[in-house]
């Protein structure tokens, strides 16, 4: 694998159109008997905590908690962070490119297009003869990659949000890759989750009597707010028998360079303990109503016929803070903001199992390929999962490593997590034992008896920095971020360990 984007030949260039051409012709289905189907479901905004099966009891999620039962659930799945306030920019792209976060091609601070030197998750299963489809949020990729990865679609959203779930801006599927502003259609009167799993039903009837393979990407907009669903699923939910989580606080202590933006401010300042209460309740009800309309899209597939030899694939973006630390959005690289479910079930797939190893999301990139007897793009930077599905692996990264723009850096392993912050010429550090302290209430940095984990954590910080290009991309909007922060990190000698105060406000 390669990890600089400088070394990775364009050798993709030429694959596509032939390929690509044949498979819109209907493809050819020689030899593709027993390939698996492909089902994806990507949510947006769904931080791990948020499944009943996997310890959340407040919740109510029976088809995802049937999934868990029926498949293999990855405890401690991750994204990288994000080198953009719109944080489910750059995970879509790593998750379609197999590329590391700074060696995203990057066109800006919401331009994350993949070229064409790079062969995105479903054009390898397009290009293997596969029926590859698409519905819901899709951006990036209106303006290159999503042509070249998807053979049908419908009800496309091009955008990263919309200002009601009940009003949406969305394009018909174009076979020619025309998404131009006059072919956008606005769909008023049906909750965006019920259309796109409506979309996806249409699409799985059709496949009933088909005996192509398909790859089916169904990416929910929900729960990203506007936290809007049908009355029955917000009466599931009272604010007032929400309870806040452990680590809520009226405001975060410190700058982490990004505390007055979009989503920080969907509560007021100081934050109330009502209204988070609140939020939370709202949240919960666009995730129960997501996993109802997943219900309806696999008792579609089980009545194609199509069920048992499916592989579905359950994740989201990146996840939610909602109150925790004084925050409300995913700009920060806390446990609530970039650890996300990750669910795989289907054939093969042990049933009823978790899996604590680390890992990232984008790793189901290489292990989906291989699932499917198909070839790993050499450009694909991201280490397939195969091995710790079947059992066969104990440990599968010893460490991961998050960043957010220029202000926030951390590196987890097993056990401690540090994160430095670097904002308006200070420094802040904290340290945390997530096995004793996951909710990231205890800051260690300052203690001595953890001084030779601090100095383990940031040495080996300092050293992904540089196996990831953290500051040396070849794309001057990511490359600056990097640079400033690891200016300020190593010409500020002294750090601040600022120090929480929960004790006010648990469970209040």
């Amino acid at each position: 694998m390669k990890n600089s984007i400088l070394s990775i030949s364009a050798l993709s260039l030429v694959i596509g159109s032939s390929a690509i051409e044949c498979d819109r012709k209907n493809g050819d289905s020689v030899g593709m008997a027993g390939k698996p189907n492909i089902l994806f479901i990507f949510t947006d905004d769904q931080c791990y905590s948020t499944i009943n099966a996997l310890g959340n009891k407040k919740i109510r999620t029976p088809v995802a908690d049937r999934l868990v039962k029926k498949g293999t659930a990855f405890t401690n799945a991750y994204i990288m962070g994000s080198s953009s306030p719109g944080v489910c920019l750059p995970s879509r792209a790593s998750l379609f490119s197999g590329l590391h976060l700074w060696n995203l091609e990057n066109q800006g601070v919401w331009g994350y297009e993949i070229s064409e030197n790079y062969t995105t998750l479903p054009q390898v299963f397009r290009e293997n003869g596969y029926i590859t489809f698409a519905t819901g949020k899709n951006d990036p990729g209106r303006h290159g990659h999503f042509a070249r990865s998807f053979s049908h679609g419908d009800k496309l959203l091009f955008q990263g949000m919309t200002s009601s779930q009940y009003v949406l801006p969305l394009f018909p599927f174009s076979p020619e890759g025309n998404y131009s502003s006059e072919k956008e259609v606005i769909h008023e009167g049906k909750h965006s989750a019920e259309v796109y799993a409506d979309a996806t039903i249409r699409f799985l009837e059709e496949q009933a009597d088909s005996e192509q393979p398909f790859f089916a990407y169904v990416a929910f907009q929900t729960p990203h707010d506007p936290r809007e669903a049908p009355a029955e699923f917000h009466e599931m939910y009272r604010a007032e028998d929400m309870r806040l989580p452990p680590s809520f606080l009226p405001e975060h202590p410190f700058d982490n360079g990004m505390l007055r933006i979009r989503d920080e401010e969907l509560a007021g300042f100081p934050r109330t303990p009502d209204e988070v209460r609140k939020h939370i309740a709202d949240y919960y009800a666009m995730v129960s109503h997501d996993d109802y309309q997943v219900g309806r899209i696999l008792d579609a597939l089980k009545k194609s016929g199509r069920y048992d030899n499916t592989i579905i694939v359950y994740t989201s973006d990146n996840g939610l803070a909602v109150g925790k630390h004084g925050l409300m959005g995913k700009q920060n690289v806390y446990e609530h903001s970039v650890r996300v479910p990750l669910v795989v079930s289907g054939p093969g797939i042990p049933r009823g199992e978790a899996r604590d190893q680390l890992c990232y999301i984008y790793d189901i990139y290489p292990t989906l390929c291989e699932r499917a007897g198909l070839p790993t793009p050499e450009t694909v930077q991201f280490k397939t999962l195969n091995k710790v599905i079947d059992g066969k692996e104990g440990v599968h990264r010893e460490y991961l490593y998050f960043a957010f723009m220029s202000w926030q850096r951390a590196i987890r392993n097993g056990q401690f997590k540090l994160i430095e912050y670097c904002v308006n010429g200070k420094r802040f550090t904290q340290l945390f034992d997530l096995k004793r302290d996951p909710g990231e209430m205890n800051n260690l940095a300052g203690n001595r008896e953890y001084a030779l984990q601090l100095d383990k954590l940031r040495k080996l910080l300092e050293l992904e920095k540089v196996n990831l290009n953290d500051g040396n991309t070849p794309f001057e909007f990511t490359r600056n971020q990097g640079e400033e922060f690891w200016n300020t990190f190593y010409s500020v000698e002294k750090s601040e360990f600022p120090k929480f105060n929960f004790d006010d406000f648990n469970n209040n």
